[in-house]
């Protein structure tokens, strides 16, 4: 009966040994980190649109991988030919950003989920190279945006201060690092977060042409996430 009992015993423990699941080895260190390594959102908040962007840069290498927080291979390039030989460096990419209309916001935020997303690579030299980026999915909520024109063609644009994500997206911890003012895609000034309006230059303002100019701002979180907001002056 002893002996039983230590038999069913050193079985159970056994069992219970072979169904815990051993820790997932961490991954080796690349042998050259890269330098930058982001992939955030970009939402305009006044077309209702919604798209991801990336942007790395790191020694010359051959080719590199994204693999999403499942493993899942997002995206692949390699440089060939003379590229391949003399290697890469900065990269920076949008994808689509189709309306909101017409791809809702949950299939979007399923397609690529929230975590950790890892940059594998080679260097020209056969060297690993990566990095790995937090994604969140949230997303700033538009800033308010006014524009005036004063005497002499003053321009002065202002916004809201963003606080939390838009109605209807995921709620989440929303910390804007700075806004970015970009006017007819010609003028662009980033300003600290403290920073809630601005006064073009008056030299630039004098360049432009009379009529309606373009102004977009953008509300820059400090996981990446940004959110634009158009608006417009006339000269």
């Amino acid at each position: 009966m002893i002996r039983m009992q230590l038999f069913t015993l050193g079985g159970v423990a056994a069992a219970l040994a072979f169904v815990t699941p051993l820790p997932r080895p961490a991954k080796p260190r690349p042998d050259v980190p890269l330098e930058v390594a982001k992939i955030y959102w970009e939402y305009n908040s006044t077309d209702a649109d919604l798209g991801i962007q990336v942007s790395l840069d790191g020694e010359e290498w051959e080719r590199l991988k994204i693999s999403d927080p499942n493993g899942k291979v997002i995206f692949e390039v390699r440089g060939r030919g003379s590229l391949g030989h003399v290697g890469l460096s900065e990269l920076f990419f949008e994808g689509s950003e189709p309306s909101l209309s017409d791809v809702p916001l949950e299939e979007m935020l399923d397609r690529f989920p929230a975590g950790l997303y890892e940059f594998e690579g080679k260097t020209v030299d056969g060297e690993a190279i990566g990095g790995e980026a937090f994604f969140s999915h949230a997303i700033p909520a538009g800033p308010i945006v006014t524009t005036t024109v004063g005497a002499n063609d003053l321009v002065r644009i202002g916004w809201t201060a963003v606080t939390s994500t838009p109605p209807g997206f995921p709620s989440g911890t929303i910390d804007i690092a700075a806004y970015q003012v970009l006017v007819d895609e010609t003028f662009q000034m980033n300003v600290p977060a403290s920073v809630l309006s601005i006064t073009l230059p008056p030299e630039f303002v004098a360049a432009l042409a009379s009529g309606a100019h373009t102004v977009e701002v953008l509300a820059i979180d400090r996981d990446h996430n940004q959110t634009i907001t158009e608006a417009s002056f006339v000269k």
